[in-house]
């Protein structure tokens, strides 16, 4: 595999991290993987399974899957549903779930957790007005209730944790948007997507109570609605679903006359940055990355005080990152970011997720990119190229470091630093954390200490001069034995200015 360019070490290396310190980091975080091209739309069974074995191999914990309604669902393109169709029986006749079937089966062969997303688009004839053959067009909420019920029937035992719903803030995913009259737009889609938990959720949980299930998985971005189907920002979409005002009171009046509380076990959410720095915040409010996680929390709190949600259990909603990533230039030349960037700002998003306790899951998305093509919008780069393999199955340097993150904290002027870092597959592992003055060549030991069981470790360390700094360590079997040569992170550069 390719070694980092040297800029990555003198430009990008250090990171300086303006968030508040979390009082508990979350020591047991979860890494994930979302590629559905891999494990669903694979032809061949042997590529499929390989992928799922290196999935295995860079520590994946989970790995979300898709079960797309219209794509398991019979006659999907028909204004009826066939003579005789059960949609809450899995083994109605017309249902196809073979390709969901293959990647549930090689994920837990594998030795990690599917979670899967009951999805829409559904079927025509699931739309309230199948006349008008869109199939992201009002969902019907009781047909997807018996949907997800067929869902939880075929894969209880194998899955235990379920998403509802892709990115409902989209028109790509629910339509419409909003109910406009002129210029004048109201939000629609939030309200249908609260029918469609209300009834996604019971129908999980009473063929597995104690399942988790998570509601949301938001895009990051929307804009003003001004039309039918603007993209919703995802904080108004929390809001609006759960009938609370900008004000963060209760609204009584339209479609929430009667509301109560919408009730789920956490949320999912995808914090994609684009091109800004996992650090950095979206200059609109009701937009948010992963560098605006204090007021995605503030608002999701916020909408729970009012009586809009309600936590399956007490205390605050969990987060779970269900997608996260950077797509790259090359080759995506509007949105990607640079190897060396994509490779510095995955470790450092993951060291932030680390930071914040109610962060329970971060999924990056995806393992190879998809083919470059131009969209029917004129898009020359449509299609998602956030890799950590180009199509080609070339690894990218973000390869090299995914499965063995590391980060330096600290704060302008401070001559304290935090190191931290993890060593996956899991289990206990012994690193040696490593120092070499600037202009010198030869490294010397700072201190050697053990991971906790998921691999990550972290060491407080006073800076006194401009150093480099890396870890080293050797795999180790479930049993602490020897696997492997000794492995080295990526190297890290803290600068200390002189003062007179």
């Amino acid at each position: 595999m390719p070694s980092l360019p040297r800029l990555l070490t003198a430009v990008l290396a250090v990171v300086l991290l303006t968030m508040p310190a979390a009082a508990h980091a979350s020591a047991s975080l979860e890494t994930g993987i979302a590629d559905d091209a891999a494990v669903l739309y694979e032809p061949s069974d042997a590529k499929a399974a390989a992928t799922v074995a290196q999935w295995a191999a860079a520590g994946i914990d989970d790995v979300r899957i898709f079960a797309q309604w219209q794509a398991i669902a019979p006659a999907n393109s028909e204004v009826r549903a066939p003579a005789g169709f059960n949609s809450a029986d899995p083994n109605s006749a017309g249902y196809d779930w073979s390709r969901v079937d293959r990647a549930v089966n090689l994920v837990s062969a594998a030795g990690m957790h599917p979670m899967l997303v009951v999805t829409g688009p559904g079927p025509v004839w699931a739309s309230q007005v199948p006349g008008r053959h869109n199939v992201r067009y009002k969902p019907r909420p009781d047909l997807f209730g018996q949907f997800a019920r067929a869902a939880a029937l075929r894969y209880a035992g194998a899955v235990d944790r379920w998403i509802i719903w892709n990115e409902p803030n989209l028109p790509l995913w629910l339509q419409p948007q909003n109910t406009c009259k002129g210029k004048s737009c109201t939000p629609y889609a939030p309200h249908l997507y609260s029918r469609l938990v209300r009834a996604a959720y019971p129908a999980i949980k009473t063929v597995d109570p104690t399942s988790t299930v998570l509601f949301g998985a938001l895009a990051p971005n929307g804009e003003n609605s001004t039309k039918q189907n603007a993209r919703t920002r995802p904080l108004a979409f929390i809001r609006s679903m759960g009938c609370v005002k900008v004000t963060l009171k209760r609204d009584r009046s339209g479609p929430c006359k009667g509301f109560k509380p919408l009730t789920a076990d956490g949320l999912a959410y995808h914090p994609h940055a684009t091109k800004l720095a996992p650090n950095e915040q979206q200059a609109v409010l009701d937009n948010a990355s992963i560098g605006d996680l204090p007021r995605l929390e503030r608002t999701l709190d916020a909408t729970q005080r009012a009586g809009g949600l309600k936590k399956a259990g007490a205390g605050k909603f969990s987060l779970y990152f269900t997608e996260w990533g950077y797509q790259t230039q090359p080759p995506d030349r509007t949105r990607g970011v640079s190897l060396a960037k994509q490779s510095r700002y995955l470790q450092q998003g993951a060291y932030i997720a680390y930071r914040d306790p109610r962060v329970r899951l971060l999924t990056q998305y995806e393992w190879r990119d998809e083919r470059v093509r131009r969209s029917t919008g004129g898009d020359p780069y449509a299609g998602w190229q956030s890799g950590l393999r180009f199509v080609n199955d070339k690894a990218k340097p973000a390869l090299k470091s995914f499965a063995n993150p590391f980060v330096i904290d600290q704060r302008p002027g401070s001559r304290t630093a935090r190191l931290w870092g993890q060593v996956r597959p899991g289990v206990t592992h012994r690193v040696t954390v490593q120092r070499r003055k600037a202009g010198a060549r030869r490294w010397t030991t700072v201190k050697t200490l053990s991971t906790n069981g998921s691999g990550y470790w972290t060491l407080r360390q006073t800076v006194k001069a401009t150093a480099d700094y890396r870890f080293r360590w050797q795999p180790a079997d479930q049993y602490g034995a020897p696997t492997g040569a000794v492995k080295t992170s990526d190297v890290l550069r803290v600068r200390v200015k002189r003062t007179r």
